[in-house]
C-alpha cells in the first residue's frame, strides 16, 4: 500500500480515531514527556499511544547510538507494551493513562510498508497519540505539535519536511531562537503558536486548552486547569 492510499483509507473513515501527533526537531528534547503529559491530562479518554522508532545501519533514531532494536527478519515490527512500571517510553505512556501502548520499529524510509499494520492497530482506537514526524505522510491528525529546543543545532530532515503543517510549537527552553537553525525558514517558526512548558511537568494549561479544542472537547467537560 502506498502512502497516498494509506492516508486516504484512514482519513476517510467516518469512525477514524482522533489523532494527536507529537514530533520534534531532534532527539532527547522531551517529545515523550510532552506526549505523556497530554495523555495524563486527558486520561479520561481511551488513548492508544504509539511510538515510532526508525533505524538504519545499526543506528537508532531515539538517541543516535548503535542499538539492537531492529527486527532481524522483517523491515518493521509492532509490539505492545504491558508493563506500566518500566523505564521505556511505551511504559511511560501506560503510566500516564493510555489504554494501549505500541512500539513500531521500522527501517528508515520504510514507514509506508509498515503503515498497513499500524493502521490495523488504529482501526478500533477512538483516540490515538503518535510520537513521530514521518507519520504525517500517512495521517491527518487533529493536532500536530513540534517540540523545539534551540540549544540543539540538529534539525532532522523529517522535521523540516513537515514543519509547515505544525499546528503549534512547544518548547521548554528559554528563549526559543528560530534563527538558531540555518536553512530553516525562521518566519514559519515565528508564525506558529508557541507554548512554553515547564521542564518539570512538560505541560501547561494553555497547551491543554488548545489540544482540547482540537479534539472538540469543551471547557465545561475538562478537568480543572492549573498554570
Amino acid at each position: 500500500m502506498n502512502g497516498e492510499g494509506a492516508s486516504q483509507s484512514l482519513t476517510q473513515r467516518a469512525d477514524r480515531p482522533k489523532i494527536i501527533v507529537v514530533g520534534g526537531h531532534t532527539r532527547n528534547i522531551g517529545k515523550t514527556s510532552v506526549a505523556a503529559g497530554l495523555i495524563r491530562y486527558f486520561s479520561f479518554l481511551p488513548w492508544t499511544a504509539i511510538k515510532i522508532t526508525q533505524y538504519g545501519h545499526g543506528v537508532c533514531s531515539r538517541d543516535g547510538k548503535r542499538c539492537d532494536c531492529a527486527p532481524t527478519e522483517h523491515p518493521f515490527a509492532l509490539t505492545e507494551e504491558t508493563d506500566a512500571s518500566g523505564p521505556s517510553d511505551t511504559s511511560r505512556f501506560l503510566a500516564a493513562g493510555a489504554q494501549r501502548s505500541l512500539w513500531l520499529r521500522v527501517r528508515q524510509g520504510q514507514l509506508g510498508h509498515a503503515f498497513s499494520i499500524l493502521q490495523q492497530a488504529l482501526d478500533h482506537a477512538e483516540y490515538a497519540l503518535v510520537e513521530s514526524n514521518s507519520v504525517l505522510e500517512f495521517v491527518r491528525p487533529e493536532l500536530y505539535l513540534v517540540v523545539l529546543d534551540s540549544s540543539y543545532p540538529d534539525f532532522k530532515k523529517s522535521a523540516r519536511r513537515f514543519l509547515q503543517f505544525a499546528d503549534a510549537l512547544v518548547t521548554t527552553s528559554e528563549p526559543l531562537i528560530p534563527e538558531a537553525w540555518p536553512g530553516v525558514d525562521a518566519e514559519v517558526l515565528h508564525q506558529k503558536p508557541l507554548f512554553r512548558l515547564s521542564p518539570r511537568t512538560f505541560s501547561s494549561a494553555s497547551l491543554c486548552r488548545f489540544a482540547g479544542r482540537r479534539l472538540s472537547l469543551f471547557a465545561p467537560n475538562l478537568p480543572a486547569l492549573k498554570n
